[in-house]
């Protein structure tokens, strides 16, 4: 009996210690997100993830809105949302106008960044001016494509 015990203790502190290190490399409290619990490859926050003529995708890093010219849309993104990924997948299959930046914000960590804009809801999409004051917001979630987003804020 002392065996099946030991056996599992053992067993619940693997089990333990496994979840803890899944927590830690899926919770991503930077600036920067890599989407890691998503089935897709995470993209690099200094490169875009799309670009298509001279509209462009990328990760939200800090300082990138005063970075970035043009026509700035934030994405609140989160990895476990399926309107999310499916508005990612309108996005990377589309074609993004020129001139326009789409910045992929996690919206599980990027709390201040909610509260900002007035963000409870992921798959909020907010155009931004130059030094970042909010200019139009719309939800996508009901109709989560490239297609609305450009219906709705450009």
């Amino acid at each position: 009996m002392d065996k099946r015990i030991k056996l599992i203790v053992t067993g619940a502190i693997i089990l333990i210690a496994a979840g803890f290190a899944y927590m830690l490399t899926s919770s991503d409290t930077k600036t920067e997100t890599n989407s890691s619990t998503s089935t897709r490859p995470p993209s690099s926050s200094n490169k875009p993830a799309q670009q298509t003529g001279s509209g462009s995708y990328v990760t939200y890093k800090e300082g990138i809105i005063e970075q970035t010219s043009g026509t700035k849309v934030l994405f609140f993104h989160a990895p476990w949302c399926p309107q999310c990924r499916d508005l990612e997948d309108s996005i990377n299959s589309g074609t993004i106008p020129t001139g326009v930046t789409i910045i992929k914000v996690d919206y599980d960590s990027m709390r201040d960044l909610r509260k900002k804009y007035g963000v409870t809801i992921q798959t909020t999409l907010v155009r931004v001016s130059d030094n970042g004051e909010l200019e139009k917001k719309y939800v996508a979630y009901d109709e989560p494509s490239l297609e609305s987003l450009k219906r709705n804020l450009l």
